[in-house]
């Protein structure tokens, strides 16, 4: 399978943003490059776009810590003795604004934004480069890309912090937080721009035209703004759902006929940079494998030959696990559990797979199941640090529900509308659909269905705080109103941005 290799070219200036300690990204260009003479070809332009890329990447983002934050905070996981001190915190709340897993995710988002304007800094000189070098279609192609990329990370961003500094351009000093609305409007323009000038189809692992499409509805719909989210959705034509769901998320099935936009990773590739500080959140290494695999794996009990070798730091919850119909295929699709068949089914799990802390005599905690999205031992006896399964980001599943939480939440939509696309969702399941055509029957068969549908894959924490269900849910895990809607702005963002201060951070922090 192809990739693109995300090699991160460092111009002067690239980094020149005070989203956080710029002592610490520091980097020299051993190929004397600089905005004066870059952007003179194609495979510059290409390069400069790439780097975007590299900071999804990163252990602040999707190598490491994203899926652990926000899967520990929606109370679909329940951590297990293996579980590190600056991880455990999101499991019930007492994370603050001193967390690294913060400071990463911030940092990661604002360095992949500052690449991005990097690129738009300089489209009066890519849009020089002559026609016969480089087309008009390609140059608005990876102009469009880095507003897409731009609008992502900001998207990445906004549910997290509400209020934040808006950059459009790369600069030196720190930006006061606007107001949440107006980064929404950024990101809805930069996701419109990108909708009118992707491609309907480019190389695998960049965004086109529908994944634009895509991401512009969810944003529209995160802002209540179901008719135009509706309108965005119904522009994601072309796809259809995986007949089995754990397709998606095998290493052989990346970009199949369900995936919208994938974060890419190959350990084919390498990571020899995966520990060093860069890699955090500035996506200047190569670090091109994520540890999902491992992290989440089941640990085997070095017996009867089930040394799988998963680190097991956390393992669904039991709500998780009691929130599925009897018969769903989604629950074989999303764990493991005893009697589950891995390695191309040539082995079996047994109840001690399930067991961390095995280390005698202190005795074992036992879980009912573990993770398997995203997990390698459906082609493998063991699971290692090196994974390159691509997250799927946005899946058509997602657009299904979507679309129909707009149609039952939009002044004279269809509740008709909106059971048919549950419908088609749960059918891949192989459950039947009996909902009654009310607003309120709909709204909670949605709730339902995205619990299940997406376990594991990031989604929930946010669902639950945009339907004002965080407070009910999760209350019995420490969640505070007023307070925990929000992540605090980092300590080293505090100290370092003159126009954020301490007094700025967000209620209750």
């Amino acid at each position: 399978m192809r990739k693109i290799k995300y090699i991160v070219i460092v111009l002067s200036g690239i980094l020149a943003i005070n989203s956080c300690d710029t002592k610490d990204l520091e980097v020299t260009n051993p190929n004397e490059l600089s905005p004066e003479t870059f952007f003179k070809t194609q495979a510059q332009v290409e390069a400069s776009v790439n780097a975007t890329y590299a900071n999804l990447q990163t252990i602040g983002l999707y190598g490491r810590h994203i899926f652990f934050a926000l899967d520990n905070m929606s109370g679909e996981n329940v951590g297990n003795s293996g579980l590190e001190g600056n991880k455990s915190p999101f499991l019930n709340f007492t994370f603050d604004q001193s967390s690294d897993i913060v400071q990463f995710y911030w940092e990661a988002c604002f360095l992949g934004i500052a690449k991005a304007n990097f690129v738009l800094d300089n489209a009066e000189k890519i849009n020089a480069i002559p026609n016969s070098a480089l087309s008009t279609e390609s140059k608005n192609k990876y102009l469009a890309e880095a507003h897409f990329m731009r609008a992502y990370y900001y998207f990445l961003l906004v549910p997290r912090f509400g209020d934040l500094p808006i950059y459009t351009t790369q600069t030196i000093t720190g930006n006061a937080r606007s107001p949440k609305a107006d980064v929404y409007k950024l990101i809805t323009d930069d996701f419109d721009f990108a909708s009118k000038n992707l491609l309907d189809k480019d190389q695998k692992g960049r965004p086109n035209k529908r994944a634009a499409f895509a991401y512009l509805g969810k944003a529209l719909l995160y802002q209540k703004k179901y008719d135009e989210a509706l309108a965005a959705l119904n522009k994601v034509t072309g796809y259809s759902l995986e007949a089995n769901l754990f397709d998606n998320f095998t290493e052989e099935n990346e970009y199949g006929k369900e995936s919208i936009f994938e974060i890419e990773f190959s350990s084919s590739l390498g990571s020899a940079d995966r520990w060093s500080s860069t890699n955090n959140s500035g996506g200047e290494g190569l670090n091109e494998s994520t540890l999902r695999s491992q992290e989440y794996g089941i640990p085997g009990n070095g017996k009867e030959g089930n040394s799988i070798g998963g680190w097991f730091n956390v393992s669904p919850s039991d709500d998780l696990l009691k929130a599925y119909e009897l018969g769903d295929k989604r629950y074989d699709a999303t764990f493991y559990y005893e009697g589950s068949k891995y390695n191309e089914g040539k082995n079996t799990m047994t109840a001690d797979c399930f067991k961390s802390g095995y280390n005698p005599p202190v005795a074992p905690t036992y879980r009912p199941a573990g993770w398997k999205k995203y997990s390698n031992l459906y082609k493998s006896a063991t699971t290692t640090t090196d994974s390159g399964i691509n997250f799927k980001v946005m899946r058509y599943a997602d657009v299904l529900l979507m679309k129909a939480e707009c149609e039952n939440q939009r002044a004279g939509g269809s509740q008709d509308n909106a059971i048919a696309y549950i419908k088609e969702v749960r059918d891949r399941a192989g459950l039947t659909t009996s909902i009654t055509a009310t607003k309120d029957a709909v709204f909670t068969a949605i709730i339902h269905e995205r619990m299940v549908e997406f376990a594991g894959e990031q989604l929930r924490f946010d669902d639950l705080i945009r339907w004002n269900l965080a407070a009910t849910v999760l209350a019995k895990n420490g969640f505070k109103t007023g307070k925990n809607e929000l992540w605090p702005i980092p300590n080293r963002e505090t100290s370092s941005n003159i126009k954020i201060t301490p007094k700025d951070n967000n209620p209750g922090w």
